[in-house]
């Protein structure tokens, strides 16, 4: 597979985008241009694209500096509004991650758009049904449609799971876990 046969983002756990962030050591903020492209966002501010560089694929205005802790701010609303960690890559090695996306099916291009591509992380969801309250709490946060409630009782679609790891963030059972998708 090529470099352009690639797609530009994916989806890792929060978790996961945490680590990525931890060698960094700068970075830039700018605008979403999902957010800017729809006029506004019902989930999330709109200064959510974080990038490691002042040159990327990001899309948005707006960029400026920020320190650590913005970046600290940004994940803890990240984790407050259920938002998606999409990393994305360099356009000119994919080997390389530029920066991280926050996402959500509100206006994301990726939830709104059918021929927009995203790879699948590298986890994917076990729930344990035996302890699962079947309470549909993770079924709202699930953008992927991985999990749907049927007559009371969660229903799952392992295939639909992209890895983000929300379902298990708001499991009042800890039922979830995320595990190896190979």
């Amino acid at each position: 597979m090529s470099d352009k046969d690639i797609p530009l983002h994916y989806v890792c756990t929060r978790d996961e985008a945490l680590m990525i962030i931890q060698p960094q050591k700068r970075f830039w903020v700018s605008n979403c241009g999902c957010r800017e492209g729809r006029g506004k966002c019902n989930r999330s501010r709109i200064d959510v694209c974080l990038q490691f560089h002042d040159k990327t694929a990001a899309s948005g205005s707006g960029m400026k500096k920020i320190s650590k802790s913005e970046v600290e701010e940004i994940f803890k609303e990240a984790e407050e509004k259920h938002l998606v960690t999409r990393p994305f890559r360099k356009e000119e090695d994919k080997k390389v991650t530029d920066g991280i996306c926050f996402c959500c099916d509100d206006c994301c291009g990726y939830f709104l758009n059918p021929e927009e591509k995203c790879d699948k992380g590298k986890f994917r969801e076990k729930t344990n049904l035996k302890i699962c309250n079947h309470c549909g709490v993770c079924e709202e946060v699930c953008y992927f449609g991985a999990r749907k409630m049927e007559d009371g009782k969660l229903i799952l679609f392992q295939e639909n799971c992209y890895g983000c790891g929300l379902c298990r963030d708001v499991c009042s059972e800890d039922c979830i876990q995320m595990i190896n998708r190979k």
